[in-house]
C-alpha cells in the first residue's frame, strides 16, 4: 500500500487522493502497457532501420545532393589529344582551374590535388581535369611541361586547354566554380581565379564543392570520393547533345 499511496502523491496534479485505491492500480497498470508499447515499437524500429541497411546498402546514409550537371564541352590535353565529355562518362572526376604561371594559389591548390592523385591513381574510375584560365599562355606544349613537372603524366590526370569562352562557360554554369553572371562580360576583360574543386559523379553531375586551400576539405573530398565510386551510373540520358 505504501506504493501506491506514493503514487497517489505524484497525482496531486491531476485530481489528488480522493481516486480510490483501484482506480490508482488501473492507471498503474495502464502506465506500464504504454511504457511496454513505447519500448516494443522503438525496437522494433531500430530492427526495421538495421534490416534495411543490410539489405539495402546505403539506406539511411545522407546522399550528397545534385548540384548541377555538366555540359558536353571538347578540349584538348596536354598530348595534344582532343578530350571531351566522352572521355569521362561513367567516371568519377575532380575539376578544377588554374594557370601554369601563376605564383600564387595555384601552386599550393596542385600540390593538394597531387594527394588526391596519389590515393587514386591506380583507380581506373577515377579522373582529375585541371583546366587553364589563361589559354593564350598556356598551350598544348606549355601544359605537357607543367604535367611533367608535377610527376602525373599517366592515365587518369589531364590538363586542358581550348577557347577561352568555352572553358570559362564550363567553369561557371557547369562546375559552379564561379559565378555564371560573370558571362555577360566581354571574354577579353575576364579572368578566373577560384580554388575551389568540383567533384562529379559517374553520371556527369556535380555532387559538391570543396575549398582546395584548405586541408580539411581536401581531406573530405578524398574521403567522398569511394561514395561516388560506389554509386552505378544513371540518368546519364539526361546529359544535355549540345557542346559548349
Amino acid at each position: 500500500m505504501a506504493s501506491i499511496y506514493a503514487i497517489c502523491r505524484s497525482l496531486s496534479a491531476i485530481g489528488g487522493c480522493h481516486r480510490s485505491g483501484k482506480e490508482i492500480r488501473k492507471f498503474v497498470v495502464m502506465s506500464k502497457k504504454s511504457i511496454f508499447f513505447l519500448v516494443f515499437f522503438a525496437v522494433l524500429f531500430v530492427g526495421f532501420v538495421f534490416a534495411m541497411s543490410k539489405l539495402l546498402p546505403g539506406f539511411g546514409e545522407v546522399k550528397m545532393p545534385v548540384l548541377s550537371y555538366v555540359q558536353p564541352f571538347r578540349f584538348s590535353d596536354q598530348y595534344g589529344n582532343s578530350f571531351n565529355q566522352e572521355k569521362v562518362q561513367g567516371k568519377v572526376y575532380v575539376a578544377e582551374y588554374f594557370f601554369t604561371t601563376c605564383p600564387g594559389i595555384c601552386p599550393k591548390m596542385n600540390n593538394n590535388m597531387k594527394k588526391v592523385f596519389e590515393t587514386y591513381k591506380n583507380n581506373p574510375d577515377f579522373m582529375i581535369l585541371s583546366h587553364s584560365v589563361d589559354p593564350a599562355t598556356d598551350s598544348v606544349a606549355r601544359m605537357r611541361v607543367y604535367a611533367d613537372s608535377m610527376k602525373v603524366n599517366n592515365a587518369n590526370w589531364f590538363f586542358l586547354t581550348g577557347p577561352k569562352d568555352s572553358l570559362y562557360l564550363a567553369a561557371r554554369v557547369s562546375y559552379l566554380l564561379d559565378d555564371p553572371k560573370n558571362n555577360n562580360e566581354y571574354i577579353e576583360d575576364q579572368f578566373i581565379h577560384t580554388q575551389f574543386f568540383a567533384l562529379v559523379d559517374r553520371a556527369g553531375r556535380v555532387r559538391r564543392i570543396y575549398d582546395g586551400l584548405k586541408k580539411e576539405e581536401v581531406d573530405q573530398m578524398i574521403k567522398d570520393i569511394p561514395v561516388l565510386l560506389e554509386e552505378s551510373q544513371t540518368d546519364a540520358s539526361r546529359l544535355p547533345k549540345t557542346t559548349f
